[in-house]
């Protein structure tokens, strides 16, 4: 996930006139990950808190997950070894 995917990704994350969205984001098929989808995944997470949801991530790869670590986005969002973790919490 990067600048060229980054717009992408916001776009499927944007949640208007939706009471209480929450949106899980499976992350098993992302193999690297730079500040430009940690930016998108903090406005979305933002955005969902702020209309009354919430985000969670899941099922990231090893490479993905430590980038979400170093920078404190899984103290913020709550992240998952599975989506059918993600789902059933």
């Amino acid at each position: 996930m990067d600048h060229h995917t980054g717009d992408t990704l916001g776009q499927a994350l944007e949640v208007s006139d939706t009471l209480s969205p929450r949106v899980v984001v499976e992350l098993s098929q992302v193999t690297f990950m730079d500040s430009s989808g940690i930016n998108v995944l903090l406005a979305a997470r933002r955005a969902l808190s702020e209309a009354g949801g919430w985000l969670r991530l899941a099922a990231a790869a090893d490479s993905v997950l430590r980038t979400l670590q170093l920078v404190g986005l899984d103290t913020i969002i709550d992240c998952h070894e599975t989506l059918h973790q993600a789902l059933s919490n």
